[in-house]
């Protein structure tokens, strides 16, 4: 591959780490399966959008995108836990209500931001890495983000959180409403996804209404491969799996792409985007099921009685 497809994978990578910080939020600690996704993304992007053509300062308009992807989010869990939707039906209705609101809010399809000022403007500058500068500045974002959501995981908020995805019950024996939390964690999930939705609108210079389209598989790839390689015990270690696995992803999909001998073509994407997920999934279970072989061989060994010796 070129330094300028290797550049992109890398880019694309790091944006949608922060997508798949917001699948871990969701499916992994809150065992939500949040469908709203691939709505909010685009809504951030919108919103981001029409904010920076009308003069807003691009670091304010990225934090509205972020805070429209996490009012989409609190729709869905408000849907859940005050009307008793089922919560993937209520990311599904809230996902398909977003995209009327996304052509609302930019008033056509698409929105062009060629020529106009980005949060990645002023670094242009600043560091002069030629095409590796919005690398830069995603590496740096992604990072951050992943140690802020290790922060507030431990935090008593987010111990509450993780108890309530994990156990129900024996959460609301601690006085915990699991309601509460489900509203917090989507709103925080989706605020992720509206984040890498404004940025990924200023990087590619354009936001479109059907932008999202597929998003959510995106994410669920990048937890995956992540939970392959790193496993997902540890919060810790599961974020830093969202970031590996999500800009291994894209190199994964790169390289397809750009496999002549291979005759993969930009129509086949979907297909391709299919097979790594499938098996990622593949090698997850693989993972899963050859450590529940092992164990109970090592537990005979470890408590097995020892030999009297004469």
């Amino acid at each position: 591959m070129s330094a300028l497809a290797i550049s992109g994978a890398l880019e694309a990578g790091l944006l949608f780490s922060l997508v798949a910080l917001g699948v871990y939020l969701s499916f992994r600690v809150l065992n939500f399966p949040d469908l709203t996704v691939d709505g909010s993304f685009p809504l951030g992007a919108a919103a981001t959008a029409v904010a920076i053509v009308n003069g807003v300062n691009p670091f304010l308009a990225t934090a509205i995108g972020m805070l429209a992807g996490g009012a989409a989010g609190l729709v869905s869990g408000i849907l859940n836990v005050r009307f008793r939707i089922l919560n993937l039906l209520a990311g599904i209705l809230t996902m398909v209500a977003l995209y009327s609101i996304n052509l609302r809010v930019m008033g056509r399809p698409n929105i062009s931001l060629y020529g106009e000022t980005t949060i990645f403007t002023p670094f242009e500058t600043l560091l002069d890495f030629g095409i590796w500068t919005n690398c830069a500045v995603l590496l740096f974002i992604a990072v951050a983000m992943k140690f802020l959501v290790d922060w507030f995981l431990s935090t008593q908020i987010g111990l509450a959180l993780r108890a309530s995805g994990e156990n129900p019950v024996m959460a609301r024996a601690q006085s915990v409403g699991n309601g509460r939390m489900t509203l917090i964690g989507i709103t925080l999930s989706n605020a992720l996804v509206g984040l890498a939705g404004s940025l990924f609108a200023q990087s590619q210079g354009m936001a479109d209404v059907s932008m999202g389209i597929g998003t959510i598989v995106t994410g669920l790839a990048a937890l995956i491969i992540g939970e392959t390689l790193l496993g997902s015990i540890k919060v810790v270690w599961a974020t830093l799996g969202c970031l590996i696995g999500s800009v291994l992803y894209r190199f994964f999909i790169a390289a397809a792409l750009n496999a002549g001998f291979l005759g993969i073509q930009a129509q086949d994407l979907n297909l391709v985007t299919a097979v790594v997920v499938a098996v990622a999934v593949v090698l997850s279970q693989a993972r899963r099921n050859s450590r529940f072989r092992l164990w109970p061989a090592l537990r005979r060994a470890l408590t097995a009685p020892q030999p009297q010796k004469g």
